[in-house]
């Protein structure tokens, strides 16, 4: 059990630091729910000053789905069922509260060719 707690970890830490969101878009979601509508109105307060490039909020739903694979996002669920907000997860909280500097590590200049270019690439 350990061990898959291990590997949980490891990735989930892999994801955040890999992510284009910043700490605090993480110390938001922990106190209420955002939409990918919501982060892409507001780029300068919740995404690292490396992703501005982003023009679309089609972009930072898409980061949403590779955080909730891995278990670090979860959809917000009101009466009506899944809504397109979403919150942290324990797991995530956890990772957060164990390895804070994981956002505040810099991205060599190979990642960010390689990211904007696979921005670039990606179907719309």
């Amino acid at each position: 059990m350990f061990l898959i707690d291990q590997k949980i970890f490891r990735r989930a830490k892999k994801g955040i630091s890999h992510c284009p969101f910043n700490l605090f878009l993480f110390q938001c979601l922990q106190k209420e729910s955002l939409s990918a509508q919501d982060v892409f109105e507001n780029k300068s307060k919740y995404l690292n000053k490396d992703f501005m490039f982003i023009n679309s909020s089609l972009y930072i739903e898409n980061e949403f789905l590779n955080l909730i694979k891995i278990g670090v996002l979860r959809r917000e669920v009101d009466g009506q069922g899944l809504t397109s907000k979403v919150r942290i997860t324990p797991i995530g909280r956890q990772v957060l509260e164990n390895r804070a500097d994981l956002l505040t590590k810099k991205i060599s200049l190979i990642k960010k060719i390689i990211t904007c270019l696979k921005y670039q690439l990606t179907p719309r």
